[in-house]
């Protein structure tokens, strides 16, 4: 197979898009299809600060090179989970990537928050994937808005999105299908969230991440067994192989005309928002999650939490 832009020979095949691509050729794709996610959606430009969420996982340490590639004012920021033997590795990753290539570092640590997650385990014994993934929005929200930062990047891929979209089409959520999508906007306490990889697949980002020689971290997380949503990608993946193009073409028919179609359904969501009693996040409660949470896990009753230091 022959390399759709030079004719050269193919190393990559993406049935997807009907095409193949050579090394340097697949990486200019690749860049490309980033830099129409920005466009397109509107993300940011260069006069912007950019704060990256970086796992050490393949899809937001490629994310970073992009937008340094492409001159953008972006740091990274890292969420150490305390989870022994993961957490360290991760955070390593980062570490090594971000000295590398000489760019910004933030990391912020949970377990001497009160919030490590083998901690708020014990605490919950029960599937803590949404709890993980709702502490580290909380730090990622956090961190954004009191560094100045005017745009928070997540290294969300394709497969995430349409599993994501899937799984809130499966339970006809309306609130979550009205405005999920790569970019959304600031608003009071929260900061604007973008995810300038929506068009590519976990298998691009891997492609590019070994073609740049960027390691990274590629054992799943320990507590990750059993999650719904990795159920959902293997669904889509079959779904994918037998017929390809189908996950962008649904994801974008989603974009075009449902998206549209649920947010008339819910105006402003109906829900009035105000600052946690405790750290000022928005929540629909007098203390938000996080705050009740730190408390559930030191065993006190749900009511506030100690000020954020």
């Amino acid at each position: 197979m022959k390399c759709r832009r030079c004719k050269e020979l193919a190393q990559i095949a993406l049935p997807s898009h009907h095409t193949a691509f050579c090394r340097d050729c697949f990486e200019r794709y690749f860049i490309r299809q980033i830099e129409t996610g920005i466009r397109r959606q509107k993300m940011f430009t260069h006069e912007d600060r950019i704060l990256c969420a970086l796992s050490g996982g393949k899809d937001s340490l490629a994310l970073m090179w992009v937008l340094s590639h492409l001159g953008y004012d972006v740091t990274g920021l890292h969420v150490d989970l305390g989870i022994e033997g993961s957490s360290p590795m991760a955070r390593g990753q980062v570490e090594a990537f971000c000295q590398d290539h000489d760019l910004k570092l933030v990391v912020v640590e949970t377990a001497p928050k009160g919030l490590g997650i083998p901690e708020v385990y014990k605490a919950l014994k029960r599937p803590i994937c949404p709890v993980c993934g709702k502490i580290k929005r909380y730090y990622f929200n956090k961190t954004a808005l009191e560094g100045g930062y005017t745009a928070l990047t997540t290294g969300h891929n394709l497969d995430d999105e349409v599993a994501r979209l899937f799984a809130n089409t499966l339970r006809w959520d309306q609130s979550y299908l009205s405005d999920q999508g790569p970019a959304l906007p600031a608003e009071a306490g929260f900061a604007a969230k973008v995810k300038p990889l929506y068009r590519v697949t976990e298998f691009e980002t891997a492609a590019f991440c070994f073609l740049k020689k960027i390691p990274h971290v590629k054992a799943p997380c320990p507590y990750s067994k059993g999650a719904s949503f990795t159920s959902h990608k293997a669904l889509w993946a079959t779904l994918e192989e037998k017929s390809p193009g189908s996950k962008i073409a649904f994801y974008d028919g989603f974009l075009e005309r449902g998206r549209p179609a649920f947010a008339a359904l819910e105006p402003g969501h109906g829900t009035k928002l105000s600052p946690c009693r405790t750290c000022g996040y928005p929540t629909s409660v007098e203390w938000c999650g996080v705050c009740r949470l730190k408390r559930q896990v030191a065993g006190l009753p749900p009511e506030a939490a100690e000020a954020e230091e």
